[in-house]
């Protein structure tokens, strides 16, 4: 074998279950827009006609979530009765309940001041060369799929597409460089109108064949090209059952947190297993990931290694990790001790600290529920605040790589000691 196919997958802001990510993300900014402190859990799940919004939290806040809900499935696209699931007639049900006291003493009341980890676990960051954004090819041209289905259903550049969608990308690899060489097999399945169901088995068939024919010609190859690519892949596959007009939530349940390897690395890198959506940060789960790969990148632009993964854990109630790992795959510029303890140096890892030098007690969680968490350009979001007054937030901050040469000065003063 000279070669290999590796393959993610990514969902569009109309897949059910990242329906009931951003439902959970906007609970959470809507009460950050408010108390900065506030300590949020919040779960949704979504089917036909309705949201189910549960959680633990502990906020000075008050927001309005049933509007916060029908906002959400708004800006999505679900405006239409005929899809059995819509901003007005969806019925919406509320189970929130105050933070568990053990949970809360042990955050709040860590040694020397600190905040302790919200929870125990370990989280993972990765980074490689496949891509400018410095994210494995696969996943980072799945999410770019799903992001023009979006871009061409707003603009009403392809007929009656609906919000719900799937894309799926393989992309051959060089077994010795491990580098990406062709791009094989390209999947989208898009929710659509009844204009391309047709009537009868025939004229099914001639509609969809059209319908792949602008799919490929306003989704597909404009993001290929996007990323160097200029030929066909070998395998397009669009709506392979021949139909999708049946999806969102009514065609099946949707749940926070059931897509965390489309919002990671698309099962490149590892995953600690921990969601995001709708968790505040001093959950590790979510803060720590978000860490993770920020060092990571910053390792990889900084020119340590050309692949990088790392691994945090941490004891609910403890603020220190409880173990850090950096793994180059082999590409690193310098000895693996050296990389790991100018690490230590550069980030600071507590919760306390990953908060607050990735901003992360503002509200700038909405955007990163739809169109994966990591590879995203780093942006503003602007808010309403409590006083109504709007605001600026800084999104995406740890897809910075402003710690290259803090990094690039420790390992240099790191490494001789240890060749």
């Amino acid at each position: 074998m000279s070669s290999y196919l590796f393959t993610s997958e990514s969902v569009s802001m109309g897949h059910p279950d990242k329906v009931a990510d951003q439902i959970s993300d906007a609970v959470l900014d809507a009460m950050l827009a408010q108390d900065p402190n506030s300590r949020v859990a919040c779960e949704t799940m979504v089917s036909t006609g309705m949201a189910v919004v549960a959680g633990e939290v502990r906020t000075e806040a008050y927001v309005e979530i049933p509007d916060i809900v029908r906002d959400v499935i708004k800006r999505i696209g679900y405006t239409d009765g005929a899809m059995a699931f819509d901003h007005v007639s969806c019925a919406v049900m509320t189970s929130i309940k105050n933070q568990s006291t053990d949970i809360a003493m042990g955050v709040d009341e860590a040694d020397k001041g600190e905040e302790g980890a919200g929870d125990q676990g370990m989280m993972f960051g990765f980074a490689c060369r496949e891509t400018e954004a410095l994210m494995p090819l696969p996943i980072q041209l799945s999410h770019r799929l799903v992001e023009r289905h979006a871009e061409v259903r707003e603009q009403g550049i392809i007929e009656q597409l609906r919000p719900d969608a799937k894309s799926q990308v393989t992309v051959k690899y060089d077994i010795e460089t491990r580098k990406p060489t062709a791009i094989d097999t390209v999947v989208l399945s898009t929710q659509h109108g009844p204009k391309w169901s047709g009537s009868d088995a025939a004229s099914l068939k001639t509609q969809q064949a059209e319908l792949k024919k602008q799919v490929i010609e306003h989704i597909i190859m404009p993001v290929l090209k996007e990323h160097g690519f200029d030929s066909d892949p070998r395998v397009i596959h669009v709506n392979p059952t021949g139909k999708f007009e049946i999806g969102g939530p009514h065609g099946d349940v949707g749940l926070t947190g059931r897509k965390i390897i489309v919002d990671t690395y698309g099962g490149r890198g590892r995953h600690g297993g921990g969601a995001f959506s709708g968790k505040d940060s001093t959950k590790v789960d979510r803060s720590a990931a978000y860490m993770a790969r920020y060092i990571a990148k910053n390792i990889v632009a900084a020119e340590l290694a050309d692949e990088c993964e790392i691994q945090l854990s941490y004891a609910i109630g403890v603020p220190e990790p409880t173990s850090i790992h950096v793994d180059t795959f082999g590409t690193g510029k310098y000895p693996h001790e050296a990389i790991e303890q100018a690490v230590r140096e550069v980030f600071k890892l507590t919760p306390r600290n990953i908060i607050k030098s990735l901003g992360l007690s503002n509200p700038i969680f909405s955007p990163t529920a739809r169109h994966g968490h990591f590879g995203r350009q780093p942006g503003s979001v602007e808010v309403t605040m409590r006083d109504g007054s709007k605001k600026k937030f800084d999104t995406f901050t740890w897809e910075k790589t402003d710690k290259v040469a803090d990094l690039k000065a420790a390992i240099e003063k790191i490494s001789p000691a240890l060749v």
